[in-house]
C-alpha cells in the first residue's frame, strides 16, 4: 500500500466521498465541541496534504467561511429569539422585547440571554458547519467530473446535471482569482462590480455556451427505448428503495438506535440496486480510462468507516455533553467541561489516514504533455 500510495496519482472519487461521508455521519452524531473541532481539523489536515492544484480543488476555503457563517447566523438567531435555558443558567444581557400579535404565541423576540443558551446554539451551528466542511472536503479532493463515471446508466442524465450543477462554484472561484490578478497587474482599484461581477457573469455565460455546444457534439441527452412496463417497475423500485434508505438512515443515526436501521438500510440499498439495473439496461455507455480502486482507496474508504463506527459505539454522555452539572434546582449549577472519550479519539485518528495512505495528486503541469491526448 506504501508503494502504491507514493506514486502520485487521482484517487478514485468514490473512496474520497467514503471517507467524507463517514467524517459527516460522526459529526451528526455529536454536539461534544471538542469532538466537532477533531473533525475539522481531520479534514483540513486531509485536505492540505493531498489536494491538488486543479482549479476545482482551490474552494475549501469557501467552505470554511460558509461554516463562520452558519455559526454566527445560528449565534445570532438565538440571541434575537431568546435563549432562556430550560434548566436554569448564568444570565449575560436581556434584550429588549418586542410584543408580538396573540397569533404568534409561540414566537417571541427579545428577552434574556444566558450563557447556556448561546453555547447550546454555538454547538449545534458547529454541528451543521462541521457537515459543511465535511462535504466541502470531498469537493476538494474528489473531481467533480470523474464522479459521473462512477453512476449507474439509470442515473445518466442527472448525474450530469448534479455534476455540472457541481463545478459551477469552482469556476466561478478560478474566474474571480483570474480577474482579480488582472485588476493587480493593471492597478485598478475599486468599482468591484463593474471590473469584477460583470467579467465573472460573462465568463460564466461563456463556459455555459461552449459546454452546452460540446455536451451537444458528443451525444448528450439522447433517448434510449424502453418499454413502458420497464420504466415503471424501475421507477417504483427506486422510490421503495429510497424510502427505505431514507428510514434506515434514520433509525441508524437516531440517537435512541432503532433496531430496524440497519436492515431497512440494506433493503433499502438492495432495491435500489435492483431499480437502477432494471432501468439502465438499455443504457450504452463507453468508460475511457476507468479510474482503479486498488489499495489506497481501501484504505481511505475504510478510515471513513471506522470513524463513523467508532464515534457510534462511543459513550453517549461524551458524545453528547449536558451543560450543566446536577445540583439543586434552586441554585444556578455550574457549567460542565465537554470530555472526551478513548473510542472517539481513536476514530478520529483513524480519519487523518487518508493525508499518507492516500496517493499525492499529480502536479498540474505533469497531466499535460505535447503530443498526448488525456
Amino acid at each position: 500500500m506504501i508503494g502504491a500510495a507514493a506514486l502520485p496519482r487521482m484517487l478514485h472519487p468514490a473512496a474520497w466521498w467514503i471517507w467524507a461521508l463517514g467524517m459527516a455521519t460522526a459529526a451528526s452524531r455529536t454536539t461534544n465541541p471538542l469532538l466537532l473541532a477533531l473533525v475539522l481539523a481531520v479534514a483540513g489536515v486531509v485536505v492540505a496534504a493531498r489536494r491538488g492544484e486543479a482549479p476545482w480543488a482551490k474552494g475549501f476555503r469557501a467552505y470554511l467561511i460558509l461554516a463562520l457563517v452558519v455559526i454566527g447566523f445560528r449565534v445570532l438567531f438565538r440571541i434575537l429569539l431568546g435563549s432562556a435555558f430550560t434548566g436554569g443558567g448564568h444570565l449575560l444581557f436581556t434584550v429588549p422585547r418586542i410584543p408580538l400579535p396573540h397569533w404568534m404565541a409561540g414566537v417571541r423576540l427579545g428577552g434574556p440571554v444566558e450563557l447556556e443558551g448561546i453555547l447550546s446554539a454555538a454547538y449545534d451551528g458547529l454541528r451543521l458547519a462541521t457537515l459543511l466542511v465535511c462535504v466541502g472536503a470531498a469537493n476538494t479532493l474528489a473531481n467533480p467530473k470523474r464522479v459521473l463515471r462512477m453512476l449507474p446508466g439509470a442515473l445518466y442524465e442527472i448525474g450530469t446535471t448534479v455534476v455540472i450543477a457541481l463545478t459551477v462554484a469552482p469556476q466561478l472561484i478560478e474566474s474571480g482569482q483570474r480577474i482579480m490578478r488582472a485588476r493587480a497587474l493593471r492597478g485598478v482599484t475599486g468599482k468591484l462590480f463593474r471590473t469584477v461581477a460583470l467579467p465573472v457573469l460573462a465568463d460564466a455565460l461563456d463556459r455555459a455556451i461552449a459546454l452546452a455546444a460540446a455536451m451537444d457534439s458528443r451525444g448528450y441527452g439522447q433517448r434510449w427505448e424502453r418499454s413502458a412496463a420497464a420504466r415503471r417497475s424501475a421507477a417504483v423500485l427506486m422510490l421503495a428503495g429510497l424510502l427505505g434508505l431514507c428510514v434506515g438512515s434514520y433509525g441508524l443515526l437516531a440517537a435512541d438506535q432503532h433496531g430496524y436501521g440497519p436492515a431497512m438500510l440494506v433493503a433499502g440499498a438492495a432495491v435500489c440496486c435492483l431499480g437502477l439495473y432494471l432501468g439502465g439496461r438499455r443504457i450504452q455507455r463507453t468508460r475511457y480510462r476507468p479510474d482503479p480502486w486498488s489499495a489506497p482507496e481501501w484504505a481511505v474508504a475504510a478510515s471513513g468507516a471506522v470513524v463513523a463506527v467508532l464515534v457510534a459505539v462511543a459513550d453517549p454522555v461524551v458524545l453528547n455533553p449536558p451543560l450543566l452539572a446536577p445540583g439543586p434546582v434552586v441554585l444556578t449549577p455550574p457549567l460542565l467541561a465537554p470530555g472526551m472519550d478513548l473510542l472517539a479519539l481513536a476514530g478520529m485518528l483513524a480519519g487523518a489516514l487518508p493525508a499518507v495512505a492516500a496517493p499525492p495528486p499529480p502536479a498540474l503541469t505533469a497531466r499535460y504533455r505535447p503530443g498526448e491526448l488525456r
